[in-house]
């Protein structure tokens, strides 16, 4: 399985989530990429009905996973040394935790892009 998890770089919570899942989580050959900065892969994943703005995108060939259960599929994978990925883990492996959950991390995301200048929407003025 090679995935690839595709989240808004504009907000500091999202970069942190997906720099340390691919540096210590222990899923080999995860790739994460920056939907705020590709403005290819961002028109293509809204074109087939994934916005970021909605939440992260997981990506596994032609399988896709946005928001919640982008998060929970990851999280399930993860096999993580790092407190808070073992955290993260924990709390999101489980789908209906995750569907519970994953409105608190919009929410930051929300505060935090808003505190940085930053629009929700990525392709808003």
């Amino acid at each position: 399985m090679s995935l690839t998890l595709v989240y808004d770089g504009g907000c500091p919570f999202c970069r942190h989530f997906a720099l340390r899942s691919e540096l210590l989580g222990g899923i080999p050959d995860l790739q994460i990429r920056d939907g705020r900065a590709d403005h290819g892969l961002r028109r293509d994943l809204r074109q087939r009905g994934f916005d970021l703005n909605n939440g992260a995108v997981l990506l596994d060939g032609e399988q896709v996973w946005h928001g919640s259960e982008a998060i929970a599929v990851l999280c399930r994978q993860l096999t993580p040394t790092d407190p808070m990925l073992q955290l993260l883990h924990g709390l999101f492996r489980n789908r209906r935790r995750a569907n519970l959950l994953y409105p608190g991390l919009l929410a930051a995301r929300q505060l935090a892009l808003g505190l940085r200048g930053l629009p929700l929407d990525p392709d808003s003025p």
